[in-house]
């Protein structure tokens, strides 16, 4: 150290836009989050970027405090996302009046930061490839199952696109069942309208005869010894395996990894989905792993940080 002042740590604020929740944090370049915040996602586009520059500034002036640098944001967001741009190209309806927003340039202007956004589900698949666990394999396919269904695909370790922009879509594969909830599409033999947290939820509020239950309080039943809320669970768990085994034939991919709230916290979910990919996996494949990463939630914390970095690099 010369000239009497220490150069200021640098960390890097990461943005996760859900259907159910925005969750946000501040990340060091070792990945290591120091800082982690979240509020309810609202209705409509501008009270989610509100709500989002509102946490974005939270952060800023808790690195402050910290005397800590932010080089930049990350966002993963909802929808097919132009990547130049950071703006929804298009989107279902589980965040209605979505597509057409410009989240990258109405959140730098709110917020006074570079700001890089992209497909949510492609910035978690950003972070898994930074789990040490998972680095070693360079293909990988990623599946996220909460509010809704998203995948995204790693090559060579990287984020792929598409040009399309929807490498690694998984809501709209027709599966053979009908969900008890329509895919954000509208459509019902769609992978999402069967495996979803609420349509797993709602399927067992169908057997109850209830008009509606959350997906926690079905866990619960479920692990205390509710044989219909298992059945429901783990046969959501299958048909999502099922699914993976024919797309895999597909991508040829060396690892599936699971994230989102429902293959994060229900083990039993999860479970299921590797049994059921190993059933039915062609011969060469089923020694394909199915992991639910180490880092969990931090997953997307963990991409959308190298999301920014990314950014800066490519704006200097």
């Amino acid at each position: 150290m010369t000239g009497g002042t220490a150069a200021r740590r640098r960390a890097w604020i990461a943005v996760d836009i859900g259907g159910t929740k925005i969750f946000a944090g501040l990340v060091e370049d070792t990945d290591r989050v120091l800082e982690r915040v979240q509020v309810g996602t609202p209705s409509g586009g501008p009270a989610i970027l509100d709500a989002a520059a509102r946490l974005v500034r939270g952060l800023l002036e808790h690195a402050e405090r910290r005397g800590i640098e932010v080089g930049a944001a990350g966002v993963g967001a909802p929808g097919v996302i132009d990547p130049a741009t950071g703006t929804v190209r298009s989107a279902t309806d589980i965040v209605p009046g979505w597509a057409g927003t410009a989240v990258g340039a109405e959140l730098s202007a709110r917020t006074g930061l570079l700001t890089a956004v992209a497909n949510d589900v492609r910035v978690a698949a950003m972070g898994v490839a930074r789990d040490p666990a998972i680095a070693p394999f360079r293909d990988v396919l990623h599946v996220s199952i909460g509010t809704g269904v998203g995948g995204a695909l790693l090559r060579h370790g990287a984020a792929v696109a598409g040009p399309h922009a929807s490498a690694g879509e998984l809501a709209h594969l027709l599966v053979p069942a009908h969900g008890a909830i329509p895919c954000g599409c509208g459509r019902l033999d769609h992978l999402e309208a069967a495996v979803a947290g609420p349509a797993i939820a709602a399927v067992y509020a169908r057997q109850l005869g209830v008009d509606v239950l959350p997906l926690t309080e079905v866990v619960a039943r479920l692990r205390a010894g509710d044989r219909a809320a298992d059945s429901v669970v783990r046969g959501a768990g299958r048909l999502l395996g099922r699914a993976l085994a024919g797309l895999v034939a597909a991508v040829d991919v060396d690892a599936v990894t699971l994230g989102g709230g429902v293959a994060l916290n229900v083990a039993e979910f999860s479970g299921a989905v590797g049994e059921a990919f190993r059933e039915e996996a062609l011969p060469p494949l089923r020694s394909v792993p199915v992991l639910v990463p180490a880092t969990g939630a931090d997953t997307v914390l963990l991409g959308a940080a190298h999301l920014a970095r990314t950014a800066v690099a490519g704006h200097h």
